[in-house]
């Protein structure tokens, strides 16, 4: 096998692609399993998904998916290491580089797209049941928000295929000058467990639709729809290695992608810690280009002429939307010390009437933590919190749901922390939030803006001079003003500070998936002498 360091650079993909197909053995096929969920029969395919096949793991590895409502094992699915990565990246190189995927119309891009939006509508009810089982979402959440957004990403994306223009210039005397907006190639994409079925979509559908080819890694905690919806992705007609997803762990498949030399741009969504160790891997390998997604710590500003009811339900949102498992959950709430006390008595009353049970149970607000790290996890800043001084002023503790175990948490108020408290300062993702007193306007931007994130924040006020002024002073990319935990596919979203690099969703992503060629054409300059 030939080494890398012997070969100049410019030949060091077709090196690299060579001793790829010598590691890689014949893939066998891996079967679908039938799982009964809430009374219905559900077929999930168990395999890793490459060249629009379900495969076995070339090492013959797999993994555990557990039901954070029971903390049983659902069922056994394969587990992707470097060497299937490299498969799938050896697939989607070559369909990237085929006349049948880059030379077709760019239109029937998004015919693809829009055919996967009919066939995830079709079979709404399982996919729901697969995100439902391995996520602990409630069906409402489920079915009004994750559905829906991903169903409606797909069909705006596929909406941009014969829409990537140029530029024309003949300002240049002498000269015509135009630009082409052309795909990077092969994509690498590693998206979080708390969204899995929006994720996934808000990952391959700008990529797709801009002439990549993609391999993707779905969290390990929560690949279930993301296969359901790779059949749905055969089933469309697009291409073999179009889309390759392997599922599988951070530390092997996540790695691999992002340390890969014939990866040409990796998309991340996830913890800034492990976002950090992506970019060091890009800069380490082949300079691929890099967006991240990442944490926040978001504030939520209450001012006392705001309209309180609206107010207090948009708050609540603010943390109740997946159980505090965002990255931009409004966890910091800035209350004016004129209606302070009046709003962490109406906001306690609220959170108080929140259900904790099976998310199964359709009278159920808030289902299971994710896993038994997060819940742990979240337990542990419960105890920091108390530790460090603050006033639990509700919930605080372990839910008690029926005798299955779970990984249920009541919700949590906390008041009287102060900035330095690690409540204040760490993005917890559970349902906890601190309520804060203020009095002065440039004292709570101060505040609101004394953090190392800088994703989303929140301005509650009925004077729109103000809003806008302290909106614009807020280092966040998501704003809103009279609500909160509101995301469209078709606005730009992002951070500012250690919250990310780049854009997801909008037109603005697509930037992120095309290189812009420049091509000047002589119109009778002369050589210079």
């Amino acid at each position: 096998m030939q080494s890398l360091r012997s070969v100049p650079r410019l030949a060091q993909r077709a090196v690299w692609q060579r001793n790829l197909i010598s590691r890689v053995r014949l893939a066998s096929t891996a079967a679908s399993k039938t799982l009964k969920i809430g009374g219905r029969d559900v077929s999930v395919p168990t395999g890793l998904f490459i060249n629009n096949e379900f495969r076995k793991s070339i090492g013959g590895n797999t993994f555990g998916v557990e039901n954070p409502a029971t903390g049983r094992e659902i069922l056994q699915i394969e587990e992707g290491r470097e060497e299937d990565v490299n498969e799938a990246v050896r697939v989607a190189r070559r369909t990237f580089e085929s006349p049948e995927w880059s030379g077709i119309n760019p239109s029937h891009r998004g015919d693809l797209l829009n055919k996967l939006a009919v066939l995830m509508e079709r079979d709404k009810e399982e996919i729901i049941a697969l995100e439902m089982i391995d996520t602990g979402k409630t069906y409402k959440q489920a079915s009004n928000l994750d559905f829906p957004g991903s169903v409606g990403t797909l069909k705006y994306y596929a909406g941009f295929a014969d829409k990537l223009n140029g530029l024309t210039s003949f300002n240049i005397p002498g000269a015509f000058a135009y630009t082409r907006r052309e795909a990077v190639g092969v994509c690498g994409q590693i998206i979080p467990w708390n969204f899995p079925l929006l994720m996934f979509t808000w990952k391959i559908a700008p990529a797709v639709v801009t002439g990549n080819t993609v391999v993707i890694k779905s969290a390990e905690a929560t690949p279930l729809s993301a296969l359901k919806v790779c059949e749905l992705i055969k089933e469309a007609g697009f291409p073999e290695g179009v889309v390759n997803l392997v599922s599988g762990y951070g530390k092997t498949v996540g790695n691999a992608i992002a340390n890969h030399m014939d990866i040409d741009k990796v998309a991340f969504t996830g913890s800034t810690g492990t976002g950090r160790h992506v970019l060091k891997s890009s800069a380490n390998s082949n300079l691929k280009k890099v967006t991240l997604e990442l944490g926040g710590k978001s504030p939520n500003i209450v001012f006392p002429d705001a309209d309180f009811e609206k107010t207090i339900d948009w708050s609540a949102w603010g943390i109740n939307m997946n159980f505090g498992q965002t990255c931009h959950a409004g966890t910091r709430i800035y209350v004016h010390e004129d209606i302070y006390d009046k709003f962490v008595d109406a906001y306690s009353k609220t959170m108080a009437k929140l259900k904790v049970g099976d998310n199964f149970d359709p009278t159920v607000d808030q289902g299971p933590q994710n896993s038994r790290m997060q819940h742990e996890k979240i337990l542990g800043y419960i105890e920091s919190g108390k530790q460090e001084g603050a006033t639990v002023h509700l919930g605080g503790k372990v839910a008690q749901v029926g005798s299955d175990g779970g990984y249920y948490i009541e919700p949590t108020i906390f008041t009287n922390a102060t900035p330095d408290m690690k409540i204040m300062k760490e993005e917890i993702f559970g349902p906890v939030v601190v309520i804060s007193r203020f009095s002065d306007e440039a004292d709570v931007i101060k505040h609101a803006n004394d953090t190392t994130y800088g994703l989303a924040a929140a301005v509650h006020t009925q004077d729109y001079e103000r809003a806008i002024r302290v909106t614009n002073a807020l280092k966040a990319g998501t704003n809103w003003v009279n609500m909160y935990n509101f995301v469209h596919w078709s606005i730009p979203f992002g951070g500012y500070k250690q919250s990310g690099i780049g854009r997801e969703c909008g037109e603005a992503v697509l930037e992120n998936y095309t290189e812009t060629k420049a091509v000047y054409m002589n119109m009778g300059i002369a050589a210079p002498k």
